[in-house]
């Protein structure tokens, strides 16, 4: 069961939240960039990538039977913010299509570089699943 955390009198955040609560075992995954099963990038489009990754996040979760309503956080990686910026209505269309309207906590930091040259973006994942 999860239940996010909204301090009284915040703005409601847009897309995340500022935090969850949940119990039962925990996911941890590896940041997961936007290249395909075969480690092979299909794309070098920022959204095509964000999409890729989130489906990599939901096909790694399903292993274990868990699903993306079972993310507490996701950490993003960026390469280029402004780019990422200018293209939130973009994000938010694949991310709604791939986890769907559930928002867990979230942080997103811009990087120098990943270890991957052509990724423009890494997200990792944890997730809590019911015992």
């Amino acid at each position: 069961m999860l239940r996010t955390l909204q301090p009284e009198g915040w703005a409601k955040p847009q897309g995340y939240a500022n935090g969850v609560v949940a119990r039962g075992r925990v996911i941890t995954l590896a940041g997961q960039i936007g290249w395909n099963a075969h480690s092979q990038f299909e794309s070098d489009d920022l959204v095509g990538q964000i999409a890729q990754a989130l489906r990599n996040i939901v096909a790694v979760l399903a292993c274990d039977g868990v699903s993306p309503e079972h993310i507490v956080n996701l950490t993003w990686y960026f390469v280029d913010k402004r780019e990422y910026l200018s293209r939130l209505p973009e994000v938010g269309k694949v991310y709604r299509e791939i986890i769907g309207k559930h928002f867990p906590a979230m942080t997103a930091v811009q990087v120098s570089a990943l270890i991957e040259d052509r990724a423009k973006v890494e997200i990792q994942a944890t997730a809590i699943a019911p015992d």
